[in-house]
């Protein structure tokens, strides 16, 4: 195998596909990046088994060469060596040759290295996916989707199917559902899903995330393929498989309540920013408790008592209160976490009760909602 190819397109697909690649791999092989020369262009591919991702460089691209091939071939690098030389090479282009017994020469300007490769026909396939179940969304769509529920599922492992994000296709919508056990978010879009059942998938939290990262922010689609036990998105030159987390997962939505007592309207920021100050206090607490209290003249209180530090109390003006006075505890990162994900400047906050859970939502988008559980102090 031997061509020579610029060395930023080089950097870029080495950083996706190391995005799959772990250190920790019972696999030896799967330490590292496997790369392949054809006619068309080069193919890099990662794994740890659970995330797969394959890049693709055409040899040109809108009348430009990217890469010219010299010799087909294939060979494995340890992927933590390469991708650190790859970054530090000294000139525009490089030039890589395996020769014999895997022996990979890479060469950039006056620097060369020599690597220990290993057999490209010993690293594992990549899954066979039939194209049955398959939709596109927006690249940009795809991401806030991520943004919006990953950060609320479980890290703990003694429920593994809550560290996953349940994406749920009804009547051609779309709904991504994140829960620990003590908030959930959900945020629904439509799309166009041909099939007419109901279909379920639990993706990974790590996953989207590593899936967020590579993605551009463009309007572009992802095509999206759901088989029984992985799902694959694919954009362009670009492959990316995640296993599904195995299990049921809970039922959420008697977790929503469909009632109110009490119900605030307020700016968001505003809010976020007086969560934020209460919570400086709080931070040494494991829960990291802040309390709200409604008052007259639409005001509310929020306040934070760390007995050994001190405490901080803070009023902020709401559009309007309706319903029952209200005095309620939570935890300030879960109300952090949950303000920044909506959209829109002005929120609902739902209250059924000091101790039942109570939704956030965005006025104006009803596509997004946020519950978090209480936390018992008065």
């Amino acid at each position: 195998m031997k061509f020579i190819i610029q060395r930023n397109r080089l950097i870029d697909s080495v950083q996706d596909v190391m995005k799959a690649v772990s250190s920790r791999t019972t696999i030896p092989i799967l330490t590292g990046i496997k790369i392949i020369a054809s006619e068309e262009g080069l193919t890099f591919t990662g794994s740890d088994s659970d995330i797969s991702i394959e890049s693709f460089i055409p040899t040109e691209e809108d009348g430009d060469e990217l890469v010219e091939i010299k010799q087909t071939g294939g060979v494995v690098l340890n992927a933590r060596f390469f991708g650190e030389i790859v970054r530090k090479l000294p000139m525009d282009s490089v030039e890589i040759e395996v020769l014999g017994q895997h022996q990979t020469i890479i060469k950039s300007g006056k620097a060369e290295f020599n690597l220990n490769g290993l057999d490209p026909d010993e690293y594992p396939h990549l899954p066979q996916i039939s194209e049955e179940n398959v939709f596109s969304i927006p690249t940009d769509l795809l991401k806030t989707l991520i943004r919006q529920t990953v950060f609320a599922v479980s890290t703990s492992e003694t429920r593994p199917i809550l560290t996953g994000v349940n994406w749920q296709i009804e009547e051609g919508v779309l709904t991504c559902i994140a829960t620990d056990s003590h908030r959930l978010a959900m945020r629904s879009a439509p799309i166009n899903f041909e099939q007419a059942e109901v279909c379920n998938a639990v993706i990974p939290g790590k996953s989207l995330i590593e899936l967020s990262k590579i993605l551009d922010d463009s309007s572009n689609p992802v095509e999206i393929v759901i088989t029984d036990n992985q799902i694959l998105f694919k954009s362009k030159n670009l492959l990316f498989f995640s296993r599904r987390l195995e299990g049921n997962y809970p039922d959420t939505s008697r977790l929503i309540p469909t009632d109110s007592k009490t119900e605030l309207v307020l700016h968001a920021k505003d809010f976020l920013d007086a969560i934020d100050r209460a919570s400086l206090l709080a931070r040494g607490e494991r829960n990291n408790v802040v309390k709200l209290a409604t008052l007259e003249g639409k005001l509310i209180e929020i306040s934070s008592t760390t007995p050994e530090i001190g405490n901080v109390v803070e009023h902020i003006q709401s559009q309007s209160i309706e319903g029952e006075e209200l005095k309620i505890s939570f935890s300030a990162k879960y109300m952090m976490d949950a303000l920044k994900a909506l959209e829109g400047t002005e929120i609902i906050i739902s209250f059924t009760g000091a101790m039942r859970p109570f939704i956030i939502r965005s006025v104006n988008d009803d596509s997004i909602l946020q519950l978090i559980l209480p936390v018992r102090t008065f």
